[in-house]
């Protein structure tokens, strides 16, 4: 039997002293508490292996705050930072789970007036052991659910290893997966840009657009995560996860509401819809050292301090075969050091069937549709428009862009942290932004696939300077089809 959704009252963060904590989940629990968005009665219990009173940790969770939260969202800081409190954990072994559970209180409440939410901010290795010492302090009761950090594995073996630990203790209506890209205003605007506008979708298919590409793109490099990146690569840190979300997001079809269980089985189904990606879909490559913004950098080897075969690029051509999307191929590319950093799609509509005006010397181009994600949040559609004057020499027609520029159309919101709505979610039980085991099982079989591929051929990376957009090759990725990049 399902239990009952209730607001939690008390909120577990395991990694309470790490990198994430201080940079995105405290400043966003305190811009939500700031907001009046969190309840009166909420604790939140920060548990890591540091040792530290509840006077310590304040002192560290406002030391984050001063540094990562703007000074006018942090309005009431004293009220929040009277909420936490901390008990130190070696997650490893079950000794101290008996003394957490004390700090945290009963799992579960009678009169279903509270519940406990908690979230993992750890290593994907210490999942089993604090699922296994949760259980064993009577921390995963049905008023307890759990949230889960990526990464979720390393392919889908381990991916399900950890999702058995995890469902070993909580029933699937209590996990909560995150893809922090899930939590981004514009990503869920794209839900609303196709399904509460009745201009895009009757046009959202292979008969009117020609192709969509993906960029996630970075500028930097390694940034600390030395020993993670070189076993994960482009792929595993960003197409299996962020990329395919956003991927799903696009292609999928209108759910009958907007509903945890009606988003994630439209999602679910364009993902089991990949086609297997072919060796010569697929473009890998490896950053050597060049200049980003006019200062030198160093090379992928030189970072990590010896050779490696894993891939700092990936661009993919793939397809969804179903009747929406038949023909239509996706551009999938991401990479570090890269010129720019920028997270967006771009949706390429097909031409006019024939133009009017090319007898009078007008040149046209598709209409575009690009959604922004990251640095700036904005919609710009691009479409023709005749350039002002008497035309005795021909009619002139140009590109002229539509741009929704989030933060000047809603003046007066906040730009928040995606973890905000995330963490709202989780501690309110919603689970429609959050990814369901069959969509992680689905994006790690695809994954997989083209790992396979890479080791059938012996695909190697391609090195490419750093401030580049990559190898050559994957700019013939796209151009082989007629496709440009867009840049």
């Amino acid at each position: 039997m399902v239990a009952p959704a209730i607001t939690a009252d008390r909120l577990l963060l395991f990694g309470a002293t790490g990198d994430l904590a201080r940079r995105m989940l405290l400043p966003s629990l305190c811009a939500l508490d700031a907001d009046g968005l969190l309840t009166e009665n909420l604790r939140i219990i920060g548990t890591a292996r540091s040792e530290m009173d509840d006077n310590t940790f304040r002192d560290m969770a406002r030391e984050a705050l001063e540094t990562f939260l703007p000074a006018e969202r942090r309005g009431g800081m004293a009220t929040f930072l009277n909420r936490l409190s901390y008990q130190a954990l070696d997650a490893t072994t079950l000794t101290g789970y008996e003394a957490l559970a004390e700090k945290v209180g009963p799992s579960d409440n009678a009169n279903e007036d509270g519940g406990l939410a908690i979230f993992l901010s750890t290593a994907p290795s210490l999942f089993g052991p604090t699922i296994a010492g949760l259980k064993h302090a009577g921390l995963t009761g049905d008023h307890v659910r759990i949230g889960l950090e990526k990464p979720l594995g390393t392919d889908l073996e381990s991916s399900c290893a950890i999702n058995d630990a995890v469902a070993d203790a909580f029933t699937e209506d209590r996990i909560f997966r995150i893809d922090h890209y899930l939590g981004k205003e514009t990503v869920q605007n794209l839900l609303a840009l196709r399904f509460a506008n009745i201009l895009f979708e009757p046009i959202w298919n292979s008969n009117y657009i020609e192709h969509v590409q993906i960029t996630v793109a970075e500028t930097v490099g390694l940034e600390g995560r030395v020993a993670f990146y070189d076993d994960a690569g482009a792929l595993r840190d960003m197409v299996q996860n962020h990329m395919l979300q956003l991927l799903a997001l696009v292609a999928m079809e209108p759910p009958t509401s907007f509903d945890a269980t009606a988003v994630r089985d439209e999602k679910v189904k364009v993902l089991r819809a990949l086609r297997r990606v072919e060796a010569n879909e697929t473009v890998t490559g490896q950053y050597r050292a060049g200049a980003i913004k006019g200062e030198a950098v160093p090379g992928y080897d030189d970072e990590l301090g010896k050779e490696s075969d894993t891939e700092t690029f990936a661009a993919i051509k793939a397809h969804v075969d179903n009747w929406r999307w038949k023909g239509v191929p996706f551009y999938l590319r991401t990479g570090k050091r890269l010129p720019e950093r920028v997270t967006e799609i771009v949706v390429r509509f097909r031409c006019v069937p024939h133009s009017i005006f090319e007898q009078m010397g007008a040149t046209m181009q598709p209409n575009s549709l690009v959604i922004g994600i990251q640095p700036e949040e904005n919609i710009t559609l691009s479409l023709m428009a005749k350039v002002p004057g008497l035309g005795v020499d021909g009619v002139r027609l140009r590109e002229v862009p539509l741009e929704i520029t989030m933060p000047d159309a809603f003046v007066g919101q906040h730009r928040r942290i995606a973890y905000e709505r995330l963490l709202l979610d989780l501690i309110n039980a919603d689970q429609t932004l959050f990814v369901r085991r069959d969509e992680v099982e689905a994006q790690w079989h695809w994954v997989d696939a083209i790992r396979e591929v890479w080791e059938a051929a012996d695909i190697k990376p391609k090195t490419y300077g750093a401030g580049s957009w990559g190898p050559s090759a994957a700019i013939a990725l796209a151009e082989r089809d007629g496709v440009s990049w867009h840049e």
